[in-house]
């Protein structure tokens, strides 16, 4: 999944980055609401809006406004201050799909968002199906033609990015960048060794990581 977070507080939005890569999320981030607009109108490819409300450039309410009258359904999750009710039910009747009022925890915006995502993709799995095989984003497993692949917590990492972008091109930097949320520094020449074992474990059938050479990896689209 993608998600555009639009929060000008720098602390707070560093976290919800870390939280929300590390379950597997490419996540983009911009600081006011201006460039969230310019975002939304330029880009179709994310699956959640995280919106605060008190953006500078222009109100979280006028860029949640401004997207749902281009008749664009993206879920949207407001983000409130406390004791903001009215900009709340604001949001609500602007067309917003769920809010969380600050300060919030971490493990319940996750959750949210998730139960978003699934919503706004019409299913209640947290599965990716690519081919013959099946990736559950929830337990964290992956099976080919119904039998379980062994895979390390990282080789599970690279699979969750390359799956979620399948068809399209991941650069080395965003897999070092998903790696290194594990807390240890990881080089390109690491992740070429993971990719390699990746492969092996997983290019079966029409499953194929295409290599786009000095750029990075492409998890090759299979035709329904």
């Amino acid at each position: 999944m993608r998600i555009l977070i639009a929060e000008d507080d720098q602390v707070l939005a560093d976290g919800l980055l870390r939280t929300l890569r590390a379950a597997g999320a490419a996540v983009d981030h911009v600081p006011n609401g201006t460039e969230a607009d310019a975002a939304l109108m330029t880009s179709t490819e994310f699956d959640l809006l995280i919106l605060d409300l008190g953006l500078p450039k222009m109100h979280g309410l006028e860029v949640l406004k401004r997207l749902r009258a281009r008749g664009n359904t993206l879920p949207v999750l407001i983000l409130t201050a406390a004791d903001s009710v009215e900009d709340r039910v604001k949001g609500l009747d602007l067309g917003a799909d769920d809010y969380m009022p600050k300060p919030f925890s971490l493990p319940e915006l996750e959750a949210r968002v998730r139960a978003l995502v699934r919503r706004g993709m019409g299913s209640t799995s947290s599965q990716i199906k690519h081919g013959p095989l099946v990736y559950d984003q929830q337990g964290r497993v992956a099976t080919i033609d119904g039998a379980m692949v062994e895979l390390s917590a990282r080789e599970l990492g690279l699979l969750e990015v390359l799956l979620q972008r399948a068809g399209r091109l991941v650069s080395k930097d965003q897999l070092v960048e998903r790696l290194c949320e594990w807390g240890d520094e990881v080089s390109n020449n690491a992740i070429e060794v993971y990719i390699h074992r990746l492969r092996k474990k997983i290019e079966k059938g029409p499953i194929r990581i295409a290599t786009v050479r000095g750029l990075g990896y492409c998890l090759e689209k299979i035709p329904n």
